[in-house]
């Protein structure tokens, strides 16, 4: 089929979010919700985008960009109802060989196969296409009315319904789709404002379809997959929802979840086959971890690479930058911030590594620091194969520990240390015989007076 254009109707305030930020920017899974809708249609083979935003919503059309980089951006200067939305972008549509989908960026489940379907319903000689589904509760929806022969005739408002047509629980998603451009156009030309709110419904084109004879087309979807977001409890119902796919889906290519409901993943989360996450584990975005490695309970991860046969964990916490190569350990309250992690390596307690690189084998003693930071720019520490940091060490960075070199616990290095040496910095114990005991008694003669 010729290439398709979705247009994107993102002009709402969401005022029920309570929120100075834009509704479609409100998050999912760690993206926008209209990052969603345009990656459902993207991976429906829907690669043109036109957004409809409202006046000041520049950071919207940003974050369209942002996915789609050749999408344009319209301006809906008043919102007048979904059909005088669409209608906004016309140079969009009018330009359009192939069909156009409306779609809305607060359905952030909608799913590309859903939208597969409607596409070929269009090239199978539909005109006009609806996303329908059944609700148990259909308060508030449009309802889909049909005539005599089973054929799509209307789309009526509730507020306009009557009351056998409100006790109809075949729903408008309101994501509609037509075949050819020159019939949307000609269909919002006559679309008028005659009902209880004074606006122009897109869902009006259903009915002037069927006064044309044109073939009107329902493709059934579920509740939730059109689940529209209008409030905060709404978005954690969506969240809910969209953790529960993600979940299933790492599950069913391989991996353990011990307690799926307490692992929280991203849109873009990769997982392989043979990893086990265990309990409390959150996946912001740009996470990758390879196959068989562990990860223990309560960490937190994001744009990090967890090599295979990694162990991370419990509590570690990985910051964009950190990679962990194959069978490096990462252990417990550990913080790893742009930082290489080699093969074999180990840093296992209380420890922070931040703009470092860690050879093979290195081993990293508990409570140590790289101090990267001088209070005005960031510094690296470079540390050898197979060296080994004694527990409580600070490396002030820049330095390098050479490969085999053995910091003595305690130590604060400041300068570079030779492969295989020995450097510490601490001061030479001393010893006084009795100290401890005429101390005692001396404060024990002060508190008797």
């Amino acid at each position: 089929m010729t290439q398709a254009l979705a247009v994107v109707l993102a002009a709402g305030k969401g005022t029920r979010m309570k929120s100075d930020l834009p509704k479609v920017l409100h998050r999912l899974a760690g993206a926008p919700m209209l990052g969603h809708v345009l990656g459902a249609a993207g991976a429906a083979g829907i690669v043109r985008a036109a957004l409809v935003v409202g006046p000041g919503m520049d950071a919207v059309g940003e974050a369209g960009l942002a996915v789609v980089p050749e999408a344009q951006v319209f301006v809906q200067s008043e919102q007048l109802g979904t059909a005088d939305a669409v209608k906004a972008a016309a140079p969009a549509y009018e330009a359009c060989a192939g069909p156009v989908l409306v779609l809305y960026g607060d359905t952030p489940l909608l799913r590309a196969e859903t939208l597969k379907a409607v596409l070929g319903e269009l090239e199978a000689g539909a005109d006009l296409v609806v996303i329908g589904f059944e609700a148990a509760d259909s308060t508030g929806y449009g309802r889909l009315l049909f005539d005599d022969k089973s054929r799509l005739q209307g789309i009526r408002e509730e507020k306009d319904a009557t009351p056998a047509e409100r006790a109809l629980t075949l729903c408008n998603s309101g994501i509609m789709a037509f075949r050819a451009s020159a019939t949307l156009s000609d269909l919002l030309s006559r679309i008028g404002n005659d009902n209880a709110k004074g606006e122009y419904y897109l869902t009006d084109a259903v009915a002037l379809a069927h006064q044309d004879g044109l073939q009107t087309r329902v493709v059934l979807s579920n509740g939730e997959e059109v689940l529209g977001v209008n409030s905060r409890s709404e978005l954690s119902v969506a969240e809910g929802l969209m953790q529960r796919r993600l979940r299933a889906a790492v599950m069913e290519h391989g991996t353990t979840l011990v307690a799926p409901d307490t692992v929280f993943l991203s849109y873009d989360t990769v997982v392989g086959r043979d990893v086990v996450i265990e309990p409390n584990v959150i996946m912001a975005p740009g996470v990758t971890i390879e196959d068989g490695a562990m990860i223990r309970g309560f960490c937190h991860l994001e744009r990090a690479r967890v090599g295979a046969g990694s162990t991370v964990g419990p509590f570690a916490r990985l910051r964009p930058g950190a990679e962990l190569a194959p069978g490096a350990h990462v252990g417990n309250f550990v913080e790893i911030k742009n930082a290489k992690v080699a093969e074999g390596a180990k840093v296992n307690h209380l420890t922070y590594i931040g703009d470092a690189s860690i050879g093979p084998n290195a081993n990293i003693g508990a409570g140590t620091i790289t101090c990267n930071y001088d209070g005005f720019s960031k510094h690296r520490t470079e540390i050898g194969a197979g060296a080994f940091i004694g527990s409580n060490s600070s490396l002030v960075a820049p330095v390098k520990i050479g490969d085999g070199a053995y910091i003595g616990s305690g130590s604060v290095i400041s300068k570079d240390v030779p492969d295989n040496a020995l450097a510490l910095t601490r001061a030479r114990q001393e010893e006084r015989d009795g100290w401890a005991s005429k101390v005692r008694q001396r404060r024990s003669r002060d508190k008797s007076k």
